[in-house]
């Protein structure tokens, strides 16, 4: 049995980005319990030239919802990357997960050989979908949400691979 792209895209990028929102909820309260300003989690990196957690966020639901909205033909949804609360973080995450749940299997199965151009600082790259979502959607995507995960956990939240992984 063969997995198509609607498969292999939209269910996968809801399900992380609903275990991304979990993880944020678990953040927050950990930083209303240990009385740390939730601005302290939301600014914080990993190194010095790494994007903040917020990025991170903004970032991860960035490549998706272009991915659906290029694998689909569709207009990509422009987001204004304000976000600077965890209910800010969360506000993103579900209007990303709605635009995402807009889009049906229709939409996107038979994509694979979909061209698609992405404009990237100066210069443009170009893809066939299916390479387009496997080689360069997925391992952005779970780079960023693994990102935010390893933030928060460095600086303290009670989050394991399980929360990550989600049921």
């Amino acid at each position: 049995m063969s997995i198509s792209m609607y498969q292999a895209s939209i269910p996968v990028f809801v399900h992380q980005l609903e275990n991304l929102s979990k993880i944020l909820d678990k953040a927050s309260a950990h930083a209303e319990s240990k009385k740390i300003d939730p601005s302290v989690f939301i600014t914080a990196r990993l190194a010095p030239d790494m994007y903040p957690l917020s990025r991170q966020v903004q970032i991860a639901s960035d490549v998706v919802k272009g991915c659906a909205a290029r694998l689909s033909g569709i207009e990509v949804p422009s987001y204004k990357d304000d976000e600077t609360t965890f209910s800010d973080l969360q506000v993103r995450i579900a209007i990303t997960i709605n635009f995402l749940k807009s889009v049906n299997a229709a939409q996107i199965d038979g994509s694979e050989e979909r061209t698609i151009t992405l404009k990237m600082h100066d210069k443009e790259t170009h893809f066939a979908g299916q390479p387009y979502l496997l080689y360069f959607v997925l391992p952005n995507f779970y780079f960023h949400i693994s990102m935010a995960y390893a933030i928060l956990r460095h600086n303290g939240v009670e989050i394991g691979k399980m929360d990550f992984i989600g049921s």
